[in-house]
């Protein structure tokens, strides 16, 4: 199987902030600086500019003419949206990944691996599993227009302040080992369920930071 290239140091970047605001670690009004925040993640000012520009595009972030960006006040209806369409591009890729006779076993031998060595997996480990199973399957849909769009929705492991991160990991690990199997089994419609439900449950967990501050 074709290996899956790294998201663009921008895309990174994005994706990080999206999550960090989409969970409510940054707030409504907080300020957002360019040298701050490349220091923080060890890159340049230039992927940063421009993950910002992403950001400002989806609503999430206001730019400051040289002076960086304010982070947008979010509601749970933002969320709900925000997961709402990637629930929609994300199921019809398994479809399409499915017709394209995609190959899931070294993924499903990862999981596996994971679900067996439990003391010996770091949070980093199911960070980059769960990053891989996604832009794989949006890969193996093979529209490069659905991929973009995915990539430009990712908001990484949707973990909350309520239970420790590796509650959500473990049970990620286990929808990604039907989620594949169903995949390997050509099984489109359950595929598509699993994947919904998946969605469903990362995005409940971010609406439950509002509902608990």
């Amino acid at each position: 199987m074709e290996p899956i290239k790294q998201m663009p140091t921008s895309t990174r970047v994005a994706s990080l902030l999206r999550k960090a605001i989409l969970s409510g670690e940054y707030s409504g009004d907080e300020e957002l600086s360019l040298t701050k925040v490349s220091n923080q993640l060890g890159v340049s000012r230039t992927p940063v500019r421009e993950a910002f520009q992403q950001l400002s595009s989806e609503g999430l972030i206001t730019l400051r003419m040289n002076k960086g960006a304010i982070v947008k006040s979010i509601d749970k209806k933002f969320i709900i949206d925000h997961f709402e369409v990637r629930i929609l591009l994300e199921c019809e890729a398994v479809r399409r990944a499915i017709k394209n006779n995609m190959d899931v076993s070294d993924l499903l031998k990862r999981e596996q691996k994971l679900k067996n060595n439990p003391n010996e997996s770091t949070i980093e480990d199911y960070v980059q599993v769960n990053q891989d199973i996604h832009r794989s399957i949006w890969k193996a849909a093979d529209n490069q227009k659905l991929f973009q769009l995915c990539e430009e929705l990712w908001n990484g492991s949707s973990t909350n302040n309520i239970y420790p991160a590796i509650e959500h990991h473990l049970k990620s690990l286990d929808e990604h080992i039907a989620l594949l199997t169903a995949i390997q089994n050509k099984q489109a419609d359950k595929a598509n369920s699993i994947m919904e439900k998946h969605l469903t449950r990362s995005m409940n967990n971010l609406i439950a930071n509002f509902d608990n501050k």
